[in-house]
């Protein structure tokens, strides 16, 4: 069954970035926040089934205990929303799916863990392959600052690479988090932990997603989430793949985590299919460069 729930995640957060990116119109201002509400309260649904029909045992404490690393991955997610709104989802999913390499270098230089020999050379080429992207981003015929000016299009193009830090760092804390000996998460166990601190995060975006919405009220953005058909899918798929995420981790996870990776081969294939995404030979060579990287580096390190 693991391998059922590690194709399942890996098609389900294929299919919410695509969605992500129909959502995440360039012409709608608050575009990206109306995702996070969406986010939020599909999120909210899920913690509420969690809690009542799964019945773990969650203490609501640990929304303070986790609260660091649900603001990570909350913030992370943020600015990949409001990225999406300007570069293309084939360009913006390697990017962002890097942030296992960064945990990888943090869990090293913070923690002196040892890394292999070819994890160095898949980090490597990952680097170059993003050195690549970033360069003819910026020149020729896909020079992004004729079409949206020099300020936003840096800003925009930074965004794939603030969610990979901040992802992370997020990671890296779950690390300690997720540790039954060392978490600071109360009245879990090895069954429970997992799930707690998914809670934690779901009821956390959730709260966040209440906030927003007031905040986009107040300044009159006329907001319906029942009419945003987009960001709902996107939201569900994101969900769906959280819930099966854990239970392909559970099962076998060297092989999962590899495979889960892949994720943003998916999304570049539904963007070229659905969203006509064309992007030149040179940049294909190297955002298969940072692809390969990241596989390279997750079978590795999953090993």
């Amino acid at each position: 069954m693991w391998l059922f729930f590690t194709l399942a995640t890996t098609c389900c957060w294929g299919l919410a970035e695509l969605f992500y990116k129909k959502g995440a119109r360039p012409d709608e201002k608050y575009a990206h926040l109306k995702i996070c509400v969406a986010v939020g309260f599909i999120m909210g649904i899920h913690a509420a089934y969690t809690i009542f029909i799964q019945n773990i045992g969650y203490d609501f404490s640990n929304l303070i205990h986790y609260f660091p690393v649900s603001l990570c991955y909350i913030v992370s997610m943020a600015f990949s929303f409001f990225g999406m709104r300007f570069i293309e989802e084939s360009i913006s999913d390697p990017i962002e799916n890097t942030s296992g390499a960064i945990c990888a270098l943090l869990a090293v230089v913070i923690l002196g863990k040892k890394i292999a020999p070819f994890s160095v050379v898949a980090i490597i080429i990952i680097v170059i392959g993003i050195l690549g992207v970033g360069f003819l981003d910026n020149t020729g015929s896909t020079d992004r600052k004729k079409k949206i000016g020099k300020k936003m299009a840096i800003i925009a193009f930074a965004m794939p690479f603030c969610y990979a830090c901040i992802d992370a760092v997020g990671s890296f804390l779950d690390i300690y988090y997720l540790d039954i000996e060392k978490s600071p998460l109360v009245n879990v166990t090895e069954d429970t932990i997992e799930l707690a601190a998914n809670t934690s995060y779901e009821l956390t975006f959730f709260a966040c997603a209440v906030i927003l919405l007031v905040f986009m009220k107040f300044r009159g953005v006329n907001y319906e989430i029942t009419t945003q058909k987009d960001k709902l899918l996107a939201a569900v798929c994101e969900t769906a793949g959280q819930f099966t995420y854990v239970f392909a981790m559970s099962g076998n996870g060297a092989i999962a985590a590899p495979i889960i990776s892949s994720t943003c081969v998916v999304s570049m294939i539904l963007s070229r299919i659905f969203l006509k995404e064309k992007l030149t030979r040179k940049q294909y060579i190297f955002l298969f460069m940072v692809i390969a990287g990241i596989l390279l580096l997750a079978t590795i390190e999953g090993d």
